[in-house]
């Protein structure tokens, strides 16, 4: 299987969802969270079907990012 087949299962989603929640709750804004992220080798990367959370270097899509979370 190549790498971009590959994908998280949902147990893993969840634990994405966490710490993305997680590190939200530790921001005072959008901008200081998707900085936060990159430290994790994350970016928000804005697409024709919503945000998604994707690996930093690569720009591989993970999941979508609840909307609550980029306000």
């Amino acid at each position: 299987m190549f790498i971009n087949e590959m994908t998280i299962p949902a147990a893993g989603n969840d634990d994405v969802l966490a710490l993305l929640r997680s590190e939200r709750e530790k921001s005072v804004s959008v901008r200081e969270w998707k900085h936060r992220l990159v430290g994790y080798g994350y970016s928000v990367k804005n697409t024709d079907h919503g945000d998604v959370l994707a690996k930093f270097g690569s720009q591989e899509e993970i999941c979508e990012i609840p909307v609550e979370l980029l306000h």
